[in-house]
Parts: structure tokens; C-alpha cells; sequence
């Protein structure tokens, strides 16, 4: 079985090592010798972390996805616009296609699935979500007898590095950002990772896995992590809980929801104490009830080993054709954001004084909110004070409003902070 692979990098290069380290056991498990043939590089004369001895290397990609002799395309690597069309070229020429492109599945997955169908060829992703950890598998197969209720994970690991730092250590966001780069688990330009689009993409590929959907990347509410403050980490964990990246996915009386926010879990959950760089996922099926998916979310071996899963799957030949099962389903609707229930957790900053604490409750009740939680700490000699706020499980267009209506209260100082409250239940 002869492998072509377009990138030969961190995941590239890892890929090579697992298939070269692990070749007896793979044999053994799927009776084919697989072995990369050919692989597209930037520069071939850089160093790399894998060796290249028998991998004819070319700068050329199209290289590799027109070669008659490769009969699986490696596509790992990244960006949206010649991952597609080298990704298109392979697929119509009948080669199977595996990626670690969470990005181009979740814009461009319904059209190029599509694509391999037609040309009788499959489209494999498994690593394009939370690196190692085989979910996209337990949603397809595992939990395949389940009508899926729920998904909720802590799918990127910079954000979670950085709130686990700033509950442990005390830092601020800033500060822990600048060593997650110098670490390397950040990028230069960290967007993507704690604004949550990153996650946001996974989710997307979760949501359409778990509920039979079509790939919605742009269904998915995102919130990232950057408003998280010093202030907010403590009183949550006061309060009982520990704040997460959460990318949450519901189907909820047929309709399906899609968040990527900060989050409060209770401690007592197990999601709570996933912390640092690990990811992890819990789905609730009707049948089996919760389960929880822990590993590494990233890194060379990790990546490999589920970007080899792909590869045993296809070699085995166990697959469906229609990878996501939404081509025969009708379209699902989702849920209009400010329709989504949830309880709620506000910071207020404010001129302490009598009547205040009064007249934001006042304010709940007009919007039919109860309290159920409420902290009070005096931070200066100015007779300022943080309030936290747990509310019941209310509609997010009702706190929305009550939080625009006490921001407009003359002892408020700065922008009312909001914050979802999962039970995970």
C-alpha cells in the first residue's frame, strides 16, 4: 500500500515514525505493508524529524496526487485554499484522502465529501479533532446503537493551558499567553486558539458526526477566552467551579446548538480537572448515558496515531461511503442563539453603597431571573466592589437584557462580565 504524503512536518514527519516504529503491529492488524513512497515538502533540503531514506521528496504536490503509483494522499498540510484543490485533485483521481485539516473540513467538508462519494473514493479525518484521542470513532462506531444528546469538550489545549495556569498560579491571561508561545503552544498570531475558532472548526466536525448534520462552521456561537480575568477564576473558584473552554453541541427538541464560550463546570466534574494542554470530550448518548474521551490533543505522535487509524480503517476496507449519514436525512434546524437556555454567571464592578445590590435584583426579578448565588467583595478604599452573580437556568435573550438594563445603573463601573454555567448533566 503505497502512501503519498503532502507535508512533511510535525504531523508529517510523526506519521513516518509511528508507521516505521509500530510496522510489525500494523501489519498485523490490517495484512498490508504500508509504506510512504513519495512526500511534498517546502524546501527539500531542511532538516527534519523523521528519516527520508526510500521517501522520494518533491516541491511539487500535484506530484504526488497525480502519481498512478500512490494509492493513499496524506494531506497534512494546513491552510484552506491549495489543501482544497490538491485535496479535489486527489479525490477525482481515486485516491483515498486522509487529513488532519480541522479548518477545511469544517468550510469545505460537505462539498468534498460529496466529491469522494462520487468518485468512489474516501474522505478520513480523524485527526482534524482533538489529535490522539479517537472520537470521531467512538461517535461513528462505539456509540452508533445511541441517539447522541450532548457534546461538551475542552478540544484545544493553548486555552486550556493558559486557564489552568491562571487558577493555579494566579497569573493573568497576558502573561500566560506570552510563555504558551514561547512554548510553542501558542502560535505568533494566537487567534485562532483563544478566540476559539479553532475550536469552534472541531466542533463543527463533532456536531455533524454526533447529530448527522451537515457541516455548519458558521452555526457555531463563538466566545473565546481573552475577557477571562483574574477576578473571574477566583470567584468561580469560591463559588465551586473551575472556568473551561468548552465547545458545546446540543440537539434539544430537533434542534441542534453550537457554542464555543468560557465556561463554568462544577469541580466535582471530571471535565473540570482536565487541565494544561490535554483535551477531552464527553458525550451523553440515550442509551449509554455519559462517557468521557481524555488524551493529548496535539503533538507529532499523537496526531500520527490517529491519522493511522484512518489509514488501517480504509486498508480494512469496513467504511461507509457516506461518511456523516446526512445525505439522506432531511435539513436539521438550530436553535437561534438568544433562544439557548443556560444558567448564568455575572461579574459587576460597583460603587458599594446602600440600595445597589437591591436595585440589581429588582432587575433580575422584571426579567424573571432568580439568583441563586451571590458573592460581594470590596477591592478598593473607594467603596468599589466586585459582585458575582450564579442565576438560574434562564433564556440568554432574558440575561442579556437584564445585564444591558444593569449596566445603565449609575454605581456600575465597568462592562457587566457574563458567563454560561454548565452542570454537564
Amino acid at each position: 500500500m503505497n502512501i503519498g504524503i503532502l507535508g512533511l512536518g510535525t504531523v508529517g514527519g510523526g506519521v513516518v515514525n509511528v508507521l516505521a516504529k509500530n510496522q510489525a503491529e500494523i501489519m498485523r492488524r490490517t495484512g498490508a505493508q504500508i509504506q510512504v513512497t513519495h512526500a511534498a515538502v517546502r524546501d527539500i533540503n531542511q532538516s527534519r524529524i523523521c528519516p527520508t531514506k526510500g521517501i522520494q521528496l518533491t516541491q511539487s504536490p500535484l506530484d504526488i496526487v497525480n502519481n498512478n503509483s500512490i494509492d493513499i494522499v496524506l494531506e497534512l498540510m494546513g491552510g484552506t485554499t491549495l489543501a482544497k484543490e490538491l485535496v479535489e485533485t486527489a479525490l477525482k483521481n481515486g485516491k483515498h484522502v486522509i487529513t488532519a485539516n480541522k479548518a477545511l473540513i469544517a468550510t469545505h467538508g460537505n462539498e468534498l465529501l460529496a466529491l469522494a462519494k462520487d468518485h468512489n473514493a474516501h474522505l478520513l479525518f480523524e485527526a482534524a479533532v482533538a489529535g490522539g484521542i479517537p472520537i470521531l470513532k467512538a461517535l461513528e462506531q462505539g456509540m452508533s446503537a445511541n441517539q447522541i444528546e450532548m457534546v461538551a469538550g475542552i478540544i484545544n489545549g493553548t486555552g486550556n493551558f493558559i486557564l489552568t495556569e491562571m487558577r493555579d498560579k494566579g497569573r493573568d491571561f497576558a502573561d500566560v499567553l506570552k510563555e504558551a508561545q514561547e512554548l510553542g503552544y501558542a502560535e505568533a498570531d494566537p487567534t485562532f486558539d483563544v478566540e476559539g475558532i479553532d475550536a469552534a472548526h472541531k466542533l463543527a466536525i463533532l456536531s455533524a458526526i454526533a447529530f448527522g448534520c451537515e457541516l455548519q462552521f458558521d452555526k457555531v456561537s463563538t466566545q473565546g477566552i481573552s475577557q477571562i480575568s483574574g477576578e473571574d477564576v477566583a470567584f468561580a473558584t469560591e463559588l465551586g467551579y473551575s472556568i473551561k473552554h468548552l465547545g458545546i453541541a446540543k440537539k434539544l427538541n430537533g434542534k441542534i446548538q453550537m457554542r464555543v464560550h468560557p465556561t463554568l463546570i462544577p469541580k466535582t466534574r471530571l471535565l473540570a480537572n482536565v487541565d494544561g494542554v490535554m483535551n477531552a470530550v464527553l458525550v451523553k448518548g440515550n442509551a449509554v448515558g455519559p462517557t468521557l474521551y481524555y488524551g493529548a490533543g496535539a503533538g507529532d505522535e499523537a496526531t500520527a496515531s490517529a491519522v493511522i487509524a484512518d489509514l488501517v480503517d480504509i486498508i480494512k476496507g469496513s467504511l461507509s461511503r457516506d461518511v456523516l449519514g446526512w445525505q439522506s436525512l432531511e435539513a436539521t434546524p438550530y436553535q437561534n442563539q438568544d433562544d439557548i437556555e443556560s444558567i448564568f454567571y455575572l461579574r459587576l464592578l460597583a460603587t458599594d453603597k446602600p440600595g445597589v445590590l437591591a436595585d440589581i435584583t429588582a432587575i433580575f426579578a422584571n426579567h424573571h431571573i432568580s439568583v441563586e448565588a451571590v458573592i460581594q467583595k470590596q477591592i478598593d478604599a473607594q467603596d468599589n466592589a466586585h459582585i458575582a452573580i450564579i442565576t438560574n437556568q434562564v433564556k440568554t435573550k432574558d440575561i442579556n437584557a437584564a445585564a444591558a438594563a444593569i449596566q445603565q445603573h449609575d454605581s456600575i463601573q465597568e462592562e457587566v462580565k457574563i458567563i454560561h454555567v454548565e452542570t454537564l448533566d
